[in-house]
């Protein structure tokens, strides 16, 4: 039998540790993370299938408009008539790939009652500026929709400040107030959804919904789906959650107009995040927080979104948690930062080690070493086997819940083009499980040292979770929307929208609540 070779001697040792009573531990750790995952994953897919078979059964018994209401009669002019008044506000900066369309699905939404429509920019000089312009002047005879130019912020990010401004300037009659991202892709009911869920239960504080990624093929978009897929589960509840998105947040507009448990004065004081402020309110006032199961919403990520743009987008989403608006809001994010980490990093551990199994094994395979000398590599082997099934288990239970994702904005959104799991690589989710969890602890120590970050051109600095100094450069970052391209790929801009059913059914019912659209 040959001798080891220093290579294999410490290639032999390294796995052997990790045989180790502290090695079986990450190992087998890493084990029931894969499956709590796929365990998470299940439930959201239970919850999301359920609102599929409640949609067919619907249509079994005649109803076209599922995807609108379970109730045909709700479509009703008597009922429709008495809808809530709605603003919507938009808060915009740069213009990317995918917005146009985002845009034009939100502002042709099926909700039967007076809606208004807020694009909040900085100034008019931003590039968003003459596409909303010509979208708006598009639909001019059938929606109620403005630009509003907010000026530059001073106390808070550029975000919270337009949607501020955007709620200075809604509609007084409104009831709620719908704050969306432009990466946000509305299906026709949506805004109906989650008005019939604020009227069911008045007690509801903030609803919220998540994005649905379609990675368009580069490992930073991939990187990015991974990212979200865990926090998925915590809104695929179908009801109360602790978890909130700021892409999609409908609230009492009253809580803006009478500042109630400081909302304004919290995002507008050196407020970063709205999510993250929101929720702690939320929190230290036991408000209640819902996710319906119908607010799932396709994202597409931009063609051109490289690795240093996901690196970008990780470090801001890692940044929220260095701001606090209280003493139990910064405990609890320090919670959250210490515990995602070590389950990053955790999760990442064994299929390293895997990698020091496998490789040992090969070497033993191809050097012909005596069986005595390399006993341990059984133990190392059987723990490969394993983890390489909880992973399968893991990754099918997230292309379970995918599917049924795809499956469900493809019923809420009949007349759209057809989502597909088919583009989905899934060695490249696999590839960016392991790179985005190995980056995470990575980003989130870079923000802890920091306490600064360069969102979208302008530089926030935070002391004691608030924004004490804004710094503006053009040099900063790109003219470009965040994970958006540079190409406009739904035709040119001024070009009229196709006429469809949806689109006949938007004007009808604008005519309905609207027939003098700008008067306030």
């Amino acid at each position: 039998m040959p001798a080891l070779d220093a290579f294999d001697s410490f290639l032999f040792s390294l796995s052997k540790a990790f045989c180790s009573p502290l090695g079986v531990f990450v190992q087998i750790q890493g084990c029931l993370i894969c499956l709590t995952l796929a365990l998470g994953w299940a439930f959201a897919a239970y919850v999301r299938n359920r609102e599929i078979k409640q949609m067919k059964d619907s249509m079994r018994h005649g109803n076209s408009f599922a995807f609108l209401y379970h109730d045909i009669n709700k479509l009703e002019h008597t009922n429709q008539e008495n809808l809530p008044r709605v603003s919507v506000v938009m808060p915009l900066k740069g213009y990317g790939e995918h917005n146009l369309h985002n845009w034009r699905s939100q502002i042709t939404s099926l909700y039967g009652g007076p809606v208004e429509f807020l694009f909040v920019l900085e100034s008019t000089e931003d590039p968003a500026y003459s596409v909303v312009s010509s979208l708006i002047s598009d639909f001019k005879d059938e929606v109620d929709a403005k630009v509003v130019v907010a000026g530059l912020s001073t106390t808070c990010s550029q975000k919270v400040h337009n949607q501020l401004v955007g709620v200075e300037k809604m509609h007084k009659g409104s009831k709620y107030v719908l704050f969306l991202d432009d990466d946000v892709r509305l299906h026709p009911g949506s805004i109906g959804a989650l008005t019939a869920e604020m009227e069911k239960n008045p007690d509801i504080f903030i609803q919220t919904g998540y994005p649905l990624d379609l990675p368009s093929g580069s490992l930073g978009s991939y990187c990015i789906y991974e990212y979200h897929m865990p926090c998925s589960m915590g809104f695929a509840t179908g009801g109360k959650t602790f978890f909130l998105w700021g892409g999609c947040m409908m609230m009492h507009a009253d809580d803006f107009r009478l500042d109630r448990h400081g909302v304004v004065s919290g995002l507008r004081d050196g407020g970063y995040s709205d999510d993250m402020t929101l929720a702690a309110i939320a929190g230290a006032h036991k408000r209640l927080i819902t996710s319906p199961p119908v607010a799932v919403f396709p994202h597409p990520l931009s063609s051109e979104l490289s690795f240093s743009r996901y690196w970008n987008y990780l470090r801001k989403q890692t940044f929220v948690l260095e701001s606090y608006t209280t003493n139990v809001n910064w405990i609890m994010n320090r919670a959250l930062f210490t515990s995602h980490c070590y389950l990053s990093w955790g999760f990442v551990a064994p299929y390293i080690m895997s990698m020091i199994h496998i490789t040992a094994a090969l070497r033993i395979y191809i050097k012909g070493y005596s069986l005595e000398e390399t006993s341990f590599t059984s133990g190392g082997l059987l723990l490969v086997g394993y983890l390489a099934i909880c992973t399968l288990v893991e990754l099918l239970s997230m292309w379970n819940l995918t599917r049924i994702e795809v499956h469900l904005c493809n019923m809420l959104s009949p007349e759209a083009p057809k989502l597909s799991l088919a583009s989905y690589n899934w060695v490249l989710v696999f590839i960016a499980m392991l790179v985005d969890n190995f980056l995470y602890p990575v980003s989130a120590m870079r923000s802890h040292l920091s306490q600064s970050i360069n969102w979208s051109g302008i530089r926030y600095h935070l002391k004691n979770g608030k924004i004490s100094k804004i710094e503006r450069s053009k040099e900063m970052g790109p003219e470009k929307s965040y994970l958006g391209g540079k190409k406009l790929l739904y035709g040119k801009k001024g070009a009229p929208p196709k006429v469809s059913l949806l689109s006949s059914l938007a004007r009808s019912m604008a005519q309905w609540h609207q027939p003098k659209k700008f008067d306030s």
